[in-house]
Formats: structure tokens, sequence, C-alpha cells
């Protein structure tokens, strides 16, 4: 079943709750775009800020820049796992994080994972995404 204005469809068991703000699977076809795991910093490696959400709305501009490059956009997006180095405070800011969110990625809501970690390669990181796009054939 194919929803949200994109491309791909999205696979969820009938006798499953809802799923909110991402999906259990997605089945798609095309050329796949694969971002590394990508952090809050701007275009020349910089933080511009400490705080969470505003890590978070980085890394999302970030990957929509890459998928650019590939020209994909944001409902091309298939899955994307989080790296975080708290939860307590990813769980903390889930308003802001769906606001940012459909700011920039709109509403649709690839499969996700969330891992906590225990730090990442930069110290000032709070978070790392990386994300799978496929841009539909033809």
């Amino acid at each position: 079943m194919t929803t949200h204005d994109s491309p791909h469809e999205f696979l969820h068991p009938k006798n499953w709750k809802p799923a909110l703000g991402y999906s259990n699977g997605m089945a798609a076809s095309g050329r796949m775009v694969f971002c590394g795991g990508l952090i809050g910093w701007n275009a020349d490696q910089e933080f511009e800020s400490d705080d969470f959400v505003e890590q978070v709305a980085q890394v999302l501009r970030n990957i929509v820049a890459v998928l650019d490059c590939a020209g994909a956009k944001p409902e091309h997006l298939v899955r994307l796992t989080w790296y975080v180095t708290d939860k307590a405070e990813y769980l903390a800011n889930l308003r802001g994080l769906g606001r940012v969110y459909r700011e920039i990625l709109g509403k649709h809501f690839p499969a996700m994972a969330l891992v906590q970690v225990v730090a990442l390669v930069e110290d000032r990181a709070k978070v790392e995404i990386e994300a799978t796009a496929v841009i539909p054939q033809g």
C-alpha cells in the first residue's frame, strides 16, 4: 500500500497497532542512494548548536543535501538509522523532534531504528543518522 505521497510501499501487518512517526517496513525498487552517518554540523564541519533538536535539524538538512546530489528527495527515503548518545534526551524532545522532522522531511516516515551509543566520533555530536533512499525507475 503506497501512502504519504511516497513512490514506495509501506509495509504494515493488518493486525498490528499503527506505527506513529515511522514505518515497520518498506518495499521499493530503483536507484539506491546511501548516506553515511551524518551528524549535526554545517557544511564547514562546524557545530552551530549543542541543542539536541537543533543538531537533529541540521542532520536532516545534511541528509536532504546529500540526497539532492543524486536527484533524490525526502519522499525517496526508505530507511533511517539514528544513533544517539542519550536516549532520555531523545525521549524528552519528541515534540520538537517531530516538528523539525516534518519541516525538513515532510510527512514521510520510512523504516527507522534508534540506537543509544556510548559516544560518537565527534565529541560535540549528540546524534548521527544513516539514511537509505531509493529513486524509482523511470
